[in-house]
């Protein structure tokens, strides 16, 4: 019994082994360029195209499992990096919104097939809802995920700030990834990589460049508010803030066990929700 155990252990961490060593064989990167932008695009699978935009000074590899869920689903997954992150280069001052929203058009248009779902995971929510604002025609969907409520605490953003910071104590960065990204329970120290605190500066001067009014609506295509039930960026109480302002055009789910890191702390149900939600589209 015990041989049969420990053979069916060892065949199993194979298996796994074998689809993890496949799914990075079908990764491949694709660089879009036009005017002085080039924009280092992560790609997986075929299908219907679908664009993920990580959060503010993070890397698209955030969404790994993510990405390798979809592709299970039958999607083709489009991870652009930000400007300034990996092979992503582009002008870092004097810029708004409008301007990520456009590379984030010019990936779809060029590698997507011209049209996509863009799903953008906190700060990125930005983007992906800008992007449908002006490019319209590129956008099938877009799912906010973990988004923020039209206002939320300050100290919020400190905590932001303080997760990335990587000149200060992991203790204190611990703390403030705890008071602002993952809940109770789940691991903070993931997240103790993969920030680069010299892009968030220029990201948040394009928020403060961009009215809130120009992006918020996220154009007219249908939206997903893919909500982490213990999110303080937003709490119950602005659960329906969206839905209430936009109406059917809005679908929320809320995904438990998760605060606003959301994506490290459950992919498999984010991977659920946004299949089960894209079938939905016309």
């Amino acid at each position: 019994m015990n041989r049969l155990v420990l053979s069916l252990s060892i065949l199993t961490a194979t298996l796994a082994l074998l689809t993890t060593s496949v799914a990075a064989a079908e990764r491949t990167r694709e660089t879009v360029r036009y005017a002085d932008v080039e924009i280092d695009v992560i790609v997986d699978g075929t299908g219907p195209a679908i664009v993920l935009l990580p959060s503010l000074a993070r890397d698209s590899e955030d969404y790994d499992a993510v990405a390798d869920g979809l592709v299970a689903r039958g999607f083709r997954v489009l991870r652009p990096q930000p400007r300034g992150i990996g092979r992503s280069k582009g002008p870092m001052t004097g810029i708004s919104l409008h301007d990520f929203a456009r590379d984030v058009a010019t990936v779809i248009e060029t590698v997507g097939g011209g049209r996509a779902v863009i799903v953008g995971h906190a700060y990125g929510n930005w983007v992906a809802r800008m992007t449908a604002v002006d490019h319209p025609a590129r956008v099938r969907g877009v799912v906010i995920a973990a988004a923020a409520a039209k206002q939320y605490a300050p100290e919020l953003t400190v905590a932001v700030t303080k997760a990335g910071d990587l000149s200060l104590p992991e203790d204190e960065r611990l703390a403030a990834l705890r008071f602002g990204f993952f809940a109770p329970g789940n691991d903070p120290r993931v997240w103790l990589d993969g920030w680069h605190p010299g892009v968030r500066d220029a990201q948040r001067a394009a928020v403060a460049a961009t009215k809130q009014s120009e992006w918020w609506s996220g154009g007219t295509a249908p939206l997903l508010d893919l909500q982490a039930e213990q999110d303080p960026f937003k709490p119950a109480a602005k659960r329906n803030e969206m839905k209430d302002e936009f109406g059917t055009r809005v679908t929320i789910a809320v995904i438990p066990n998760a605060s606003h890191a959301l994506i490290p702390e459950q992919p498999k149900a984010v991977v659920d929700a946004l299949a089960n939600w894209i079938g939905s589209l016309p």
